[in-house]
């Protein structure tokens, strides 16, 4: 007989209170939000403690990148879902944040047309497309934000995971995915700006972004974001629910055999994990003021899967760490020395992958354990060896 997933877990939020590396990771957010507003706006800018408003927008692209690797490694980490076409999923939510954002445009643009963006005056549209309809509307353009990875990820998963295809055929998929897509997004006639993309934003909410405040403003959400979402994916993997996607990650057919219907369990989180992608691409665009096919690029997909190697895979603040840790050295080494930068990544990637394979978290942790492990063997057998002592001081 065939068992359905099944949602209940332990009652509130107390899964938080055992988990240490969530703890420090929200402090550490938590303090972000507070003190880099605080370092930008009320520090001289000739103090060393002032954050300049650039270090700020790059802190909040970090940001987005965290909440990326947190969604790949919801899957990989914790059901065994190697994704390499999640960049798919954060480009469309980026196009989303950005179609809205571009109808914000209005009469302010080049051509002065307030019905269709430049792009499409420029290529002689006459009029808006049907899909681009409700995108004026910020609460509509938020839910695509979410709905519209959401059902790619759904349709794909349902026919993919249905088929039972796993392993390294489904990671080839996925690639397969993201670079149809991206080869859709550079044609002029898809009505999403072609190879450039879109551009030239100029506000959001009324707000504009080029100000100090909208900057800091970006970078809070980001970090909320992150928050919300290391929350939400800890949930599921302290559950019910997240003890069979582990179970599924170790042992499918064993899983399956135990009477689970594990392609539900797989649709399920697959979707979610497109979902928080999909936020985090809403997020990055309004800091980087441009979304175009390159997003979708499989490269793109392929580095994201590093960060969460080399942040360590399985512990989610590992997979946050790896996101923010492998950009901030991707900005300096682009600037510092361009040339070489691709090549440093290989390096780092074969580098952990030989020497760390559980990532910077999991070597940390199993260090620790390690120790933890053989003080108490040694605490044990000094035990033994002072009752031995007692019983021959009492023979």
């Amino acid at each position: 007989m065939t068992q359905t997933p099944n949602f209940q877990r332990r009652s509130g939020f107390s899964f938080l209170l055992t988990d240490t590396g969530g703890q420090w990771l929200l402090g550490i957010i938590l303090a972000a939000i507070i003190f880099v507003p605080v370092l930008n706006l009320y520090v001289p800018e000739t103090s060393f403690f002032h954050v300049p408003t650039y270090m700020v927008s790059l802190l909040g692209k970090y940001l987005t990148f965290a909440l990326l690797a947190l969604s790949v490694d919801l899957i990989w980490g914790y059901c065994g879902i190697l994704s390499l076409g999640h960049g798919a999923f954060f480009a469309l939510g980026g196009y989303a944040m950005g179609m809205y954002m571009m109808r914000q445009i209005g009469d302010r643009g080049v051509y002065g047309n307030p019905n269709v963006p430049d792009f499409m005056v420029f290529l002689n549209w006459p009029e808006l497309p049907w899909y681009w309809y409700g995108f004026d509307n910020f609460g509509f353009a938020m839910l695509m934000v979410i709905v519209v990875p959401g059902i790619l990820a759904f349709v794909f998963g349902w026919f993919a995971f249905r088929s039972r295809v796993s392993g390294v055929y489904l990671s080839i998929i996925t690639q397969a995915l993201t670079y149809a897509m991206m080869l859709a997004f550079f044609r002029n006639d898809m009505g999403f700006g072609g190879n450039n993309g879109l551009t030239d934003f100029k506000d959001l909410l009324g707000f504009n972004l080029a100000t100090d405040g909208m900057r800091i403003t970006l970078f809070m959400l980001s970090g909320v974001a992150v928050a919300l979402g290391y929350v939400l994916c800890r949930y599921i993997v302290s559950s019910k629910l997240g003890r069979v996607l582990v179970a599924i990650r170790d042992s499918e057919s064993r899983t399956r055999f135990m009477g689970y219907r594990v392609e539900y369990y797989q649709l399920f989180v697959f979707t979610i994990s497109a979902m928080l992608a999909g936020v985090a691409g809403a997020l990055y665009v309004p800091q980087v003021g441009i979304i175009n096919p390159s997003e979708f690029l499989p490269a793109n997909s392929i580095e994201i899967v590093i960060w969460v190697a080399i942040g360590g895979r399985g512990s989610l603040y590992g997979a946050v760490l790896g996101g923010v840790l492998v950009n901030y050295a991707k900005s300096y080494l682009t600037g510092a020395f361009p040339e070489v930068w691709l090549y440093a990544l290989g390096a780092l990637f074969i580098f952990s992958t030989i020497f760390f394979p559980k990532g910077i978290v999991g070597s940390v942790t199993a260090f620790n354990v390690k120790h933890s492990v053989g003080g108490s063997i040694a605490g044990l057998l000094q035990r033994i060896v002072n009752r031995m002592r007692q019983n021959l001081k009492g023979a």
